[in-house]
């Protein structure tokens, strides 16, 4: 009887933590009302054709990830022409060369003195998973994986929460081997929790049409990588934000060994960098393209080459305790000061864009801090 009550309870025990599994948190700033899944009862996909049905629908799902799912070899491969571009001038195998995708290579985008050579690549990691509204896609501790394949949200699908996973591998030695998240006319996603690595062109996107509300937090893009296009091991592809009147949070997030675009920002986006820790970076963090605009606070920069490249658009990068007095009445509160460590300089007081965050809602700062580093990325909720 003893041994019966026991069993009893450990799977009572047991039931009672997956009963529980679910979203942790809510998200800041823009994308606040983001639900999900909602209420939907978690349900943990058994491969990768399940894992993918289940997105693509039109069901409002919690899915659950608790293990790795490898779509790498899942498509198959292709051999055709691509090349080699003017900017891999690496010793060895240590460069990116690309595959040629919207005629990258033919356009003249590859630079004077391109080489067509062949390349071989994985048909699954170029295009990601579109997913359907209403979803909630967490991972269990650090198990939850997904390798070779990235998340497309697009075409009027909304409503979605990916947090606590990992995407990587996507045919990283090759320009144009695939996007890690993309989006691309959608409305109210949040992304926390996620790492990514290895990834062959952007880390995340936002595409031309409107995205809408957006919070990035927590996340970790991790740019060390074998096949560079500056030839130092940092990746150079990592965020571009170059939506339609696009209003993007980023808070708490871990940009690390990277090279550049880290974001590129074309387009009318509205973006609210807090709190952010960008680390080793060898080339530039920010680079503000005409139109948009930028709002920087409680951010580290700790060897940062050039922490921005250029602005074309309209930034405040919180430059001093006098300055900063001016977020307080369109954030609630004034603006925190950003710190930097053997970094470049970063330097913006145009605060003619604050109206556009009258009736936002607006993520808190608190004091920069590397510490960031630490909580930012899988497996740390």
């Amino acid at each position: 009887m003893r041994t019966s009550t026991f069993v009893f309870a450990a799977l009572a025990a047991f039931a009672s933590r997956c009963a529980a599994v679910g979203v942790v948190g809510t998200a800041e700033g823009f994308g606040k009302s983001t639900t999900g899944g909602g209420s939907a009862t978690p349900a943990y996909p058994k491969d990768i054709a399940e894992l993918t049905t289940w997105l693509t629908d039109d069901v409002a799902r919690v899915i659950v990830l608790n293990k790795e799912y490898n779509f790498i070899g899942s498509q198959g491969t292709v051999t055709e022409n691509g090349c080699r571009p003017a900017s891999n001038k690496c010793p060895g195998a240590g460069g990116q060369d690309a595959i040629n995708h919207a005629d990258w290579c033919t356009n003249g985008n590859a630079g004077a003195g391109v080489t067509t050579i062949k390349v071989t690549y994985d048909k699954a990691g170029v295009n990601g998973i579109n997913l359907g509204s209403n979803k909630s896609l967490i991972g269990i501790g650090s198990a939850g994986v997904i390798r070779g394949k990235g998340l497309r949200i697009a075409n009027g699908a909304k409503n979605i929460i990916i947090q606590n996973i990992h995407i990587t591998e996507l045919n990283p030695q090759y320009i144009w081997g695939g996007d890690a998240i993309t989006l691309a006319g959608t409305d109210l996603v949040w992304i926390d929790h996620v790492k990514v690595s290895l990834i062959g062109r952007q880390m995340l996107v936002t595409g031309g049409s409107a995205s809408n509300r957006v919070t990035v937090s927590n996340s970790e893009f991790d740019g060390s990588t074998s096949w560079s296009a500056t030839c130092d091991n940092h990746h150079y592809w990592t965020l571009y934000f170059t939506g339609s009147n696009d209003l993007v949070t980023f808070k708490g997030n871990y940009i690390h060994h990277t090279s550049g675009r880290g974001p590129k920002m074309t387009g009318n986006t509205l973006l609210h960098a807090v709190n952010n820790y960008w680390y080793a970076v060898s080339g530039h963090a920010f680079d503000i393209g005409s139109g948009s605009m930028v709002l920087a606070e409680g951010n580290v920069f700790q060897n940062v080459v050039t922490p921005l490249l250029e602005n074309l658009g309209k930034l405040f990068s919180s430059p001093s305790a006098t300055a900063n007095a001016a977020c307080t009445a369109y954030l609630g509160h004034s603006c925190v000061l950003n710190a930097f460590g053997s970094s470049g300089s970063f330097s913006g007081s145009d605060t003619s864009f604050f109206s556009n965050l009258s009736g936002k809602t607006i993520a808190t700062a608190v004091a920069a801090s590397a510490n960031v580093a630490k909580t930012a990325g899988i497996g740390k909720i």
